[in-house]
């Protein structure tokens, strides 16, 4: 029987360390396989360099739900190069090797995990040096099993929260989250639309209500002013749209590289700003 961790966790450290500095986070999302599986770890890395405080790493998936179609572009490109669940896993230590401090949380769905088995995932996390998951499609009803199995490793379960989440939802799911809480700043899927910011301000607040938690915003993020706007109620911005469609639209790994680079550091100037 495995005995629970109870060592602290890098997205805990890393939040504590930007609350005492008075910054905001930066959360950097990118399909693991998009731009070739040969050259995510150096994306990540790049991420980091650039100035991104967390990196979520996308699992591919055939039917990535929530997510607009650039993302699911992204998703269909790595999976035409072959990636996987176990091939994330190994991408995940492998940056592990150069970078012992940035937290990185899988972020997926419900049915790669399930046809691994969850123990199995909880295992591969803690083994590949990941710090935490975010499953889409798993609700709060079911997450009980895989909630207890990360908690055991000292693995952070990160849940999403949206415009139109009840209170007594709220309540629910924040009993269950830890690390931070993922809000979802739009009625709609990633990259649409436009941000409501007093929306965003009062929800934020409407959350504060049941959890200490840090609350990091995304969707609708594509530059620094957006990042800038919504940290200004919360403790992050989280980008994924506009650096998936970068990667996307680069003829190769090192143009990529020098185009989330530059995005990245410019959100993080405006976020410090």
């Amino acid at each position: 029987m495995i005995q629970e961790n109870k060592q602290e966790n890098r997205i805990d450290r890393r939040f504590a360390q930007l609350r005492s500095e008075g910054r905001k986070a930066l959360v950097t999302y990118i399909v693991a396989g998009d731009g070739g599986l040969d050259n995510t770890v150096g994306l990540m890395h790049q991420l980091v360099a650039s100035g991104a405080d967390l990196i979520e790493l996308g699992v591919p998936f055939s039917d990535p739900m929530a997510e607009g179609p650039v993302i699911q572009k992204g998703h269909e490109r790595a999976l035409e190069n072959k990636a996987s669940l176990r091939k994330c896993l190994a991408l995940v230590k492998e940056f592990r090797s150069r970078d012992a401090d940035t937290p990185v949380i899988l972020m997926g769905y419900a049915n790669p995990i399930v046809r691994m088995g969850m123990e199995a995932f909880a295992d591969g996390l803690q083994d590949a040096g990941a710090d935490g998951a975010l499953t889409v499609d798993l609700p709060a009803e079911e997450a009980g099993p895989l909630n207890e199995l990360l908690r055991l490793r000292n693995l952070r379960n990160i849940f999403l929260l949206t415009p139109t989440t009840s209170d007594a939802r709220i309540e629910q799911i924040t009993r269950l989250a830890s690390g931070f809480v993922y809000y979802v700043s739009l009625k709609g899927v990633t990259g649409a639309g436009h941000l409501d910011l007093d929306s965003v301000r009062e929800n934020l607040a409407r959350i504060r209500r049941h959890t200490d938690l840090p609350l990091c915003v995304g969707f609708g993020i594509k530059d620094g002013a957006s990042a800038k706007a919504v940290s200004a109620e919360g403790d992050g911005a989280v980008v994924g749209s506009v650096l998936v469609a970068a990667i996307g639209e680069s003829a190769d790994g090192a143009a990529a590289k020098d185009r989330i680079g530059t995005m990245v550091a410019e959100m993080r100037a405006a976020l410090d700003r």
